[in-house]
């Protein structure tokens, strides 16, 4: 046998290492930290509200504040990530969001309030085009549907548990102690990301079969690294695929689904549910775990029809357009009284909700070599549009009717249209070439 025979022979024989799992850990635990600092806004709202004197319409303004500058970054803060590569942008993305939720603590009134969700919104902007960028690179395709969950339950996992000890800190230390917290946490884990975040051919524990079993699965390993220069008109060119449009549709609608939850969803059960604090952080944790579970079994679903040989088509685009159907059963929320039974239909469509944020996954599958942080700034852009609409709509809605019914009515209304998306508009499961 030739020496590089032998070489082959070796690395097939070797058991790949799980480095990847790690950097996997490392982007879920962001995932979290960032959901934490966006979020913590909308258990602060029934007690911000009175203190600051903000009504339901203007408190619509302020949850969608945070998008409007989020979903404007998300195509330079692709392009960033693509220049400077996910280790530094990654690292400057939870530093600086992190100082801006500690400085919520010492907002005064709407100004200030309004001024630090957008500077949020900027800073946050680069951390989900990371995440699909961290997958693309680091895992194959039969693994990616999976690590997306494993990440993506980082939005649902830390309100799913922390809810009962943040109402607990609500109740006894006010709002003010929510940023202070999940500020400083961010922070810690800046110290911990650029310890141990590398890329692959980097990371001294991924061995020579890890690296072999990426690649030769569609990863992209050779094109990790730093890239080239700023080029916009590359923005231009994805658009014209009828596959983005249609990704960015669907993601649009489903997270409308998971806005609700994020932003009006205390609020819902504190006024028109009539609930104490102490109640809603019971009740609140049960919808988070149901997405928490959903991400991780549609994951678990698209990988396993992928590995038993059904095209991409069928294994990425199923578990999605259940979800958004399913989703839409939120408006049956109206017609029930008990709030048991409230709870168990929000927590089915939270469920099908976190079944569709497979939408990642598309991402890491069709975006090109190379431009993985602007394919997933243009989706990013797309999916929180919705959260610039969403709580407005919301916000608008309950203001003139006094009632959350047709609110419910608008968020199952838009998932459905994001099925519809999935189902006629994204078309074939490929990575696209310029």
């Amino acid at each position: 046998m030739s020496d590089t025979g032998t070489i082959h022979a070796s690395i097939s024989a070797a058991r790949p290492s799980h480095a990847r799992f790690a950097m996997l850990g490392l982007i879920a635990t962001g995932t979290l930290v960032n959901y934490l600092d966006r979020t913590i806004l909308g258990i602060a709202a029934p007690a911000l509200t009175k203190d600051l004197a903000i009504n339901a319409a203007v408190m619509g303004i302020v949850f969608s504040a945070f998008s409007w500058s989020y979903a404007a970054s998300q195509i330079p803060g692709g392009l960033f990530l693509d220049r400077f590569g996910t280790r530094l942008t990654y690292a400057l993305s939870v530093g600086f969001w992190s100082l801006f939720t500690l400085l919520h603590a010492a907002v005064g009134g709407l100004a200030s309030l309004l001024g630090l969700r957008l500077a949020l919104g900027i800073a946050e902007a680069p951390c989900f085009p990371a995440n699909s960028r961290v997958v693309a690179t680091w895992f194959p395709q039969s693994e990616r549907a999976f690590a997306t969950g494993v990440y993506t339950v980082g939005e649902y996992i830390g309100l799913a548990f922390l809810s009962p000890v943040l109402f607990w800190l609500l109740a006894h230390y006010g709002w003010r102690s929510l940023f202070v917290v999940c500020g400083m946490l961010g922070l810690a884990f800046v110290l911990l990301w650029l310890a141990k975040y590398r890329e692959p051919r980097d990371h001294k524990g991924a061995n020579a079969a890890e690296l072999a079993l990426i690649a030769d699965g569609g990863g992209l390993v050779a094109n990790a690294g730093k890239g080239g220069r700023l080029d916009w008109s590359k923005a231009g060119q994805l658009l014209r695929y009828r596959r983005m449009w249609g990704i960015c549709i669907g993601q649009f609608a489903g997270n409308s689904t998971l806005v609700f939850f994020l932003t009006w969803f205390p609020t819902y059960l504190a006024t028109e549910r009539h609930m104490a604090f102490l109640k809603i952080g019971f009740y609140a944790v049960l919808p988070f775990i149901a997405a928490s579970v959903g991400v991780l079994f549609g994951g678990w679903w698209s990988d396993t029809m992928l590995r038993r040989g059904l095209s991409a088509n069928v294994a990425r685009k199923t578990p999605i357009i259940t979800g958004l159907l399913l989703a839409s059963t939120i408006i049956a929320a109206n017609f029930v009284q008990s709030d048991a039974a409230v709870i168990t239909i929000l927590s089915v469509a939270f469920f099908a909700q976190g079944m569709a944020a497979l939408g990642w996954t598309l991402v890491s599958d069709i975006a090109p070599a190379g431009m993985l942080g602007l394919t997933g700034g243009i989706f990013n852009l797309a999916a929180n549009l919705a959260g610039i609409v969403t709580p407005l709509a919301i916000g608008v809605i309950v203001a003139a009717t006094g009632s959350f019914f047709y609110a419910l009515a608008f968020v199952g209304g838009l998932a459905l249209i994001g099925a519809l998306a999935y189902i006629f508009v994204v078309g074939d499961v490929k990575r696209i070439v310029l």
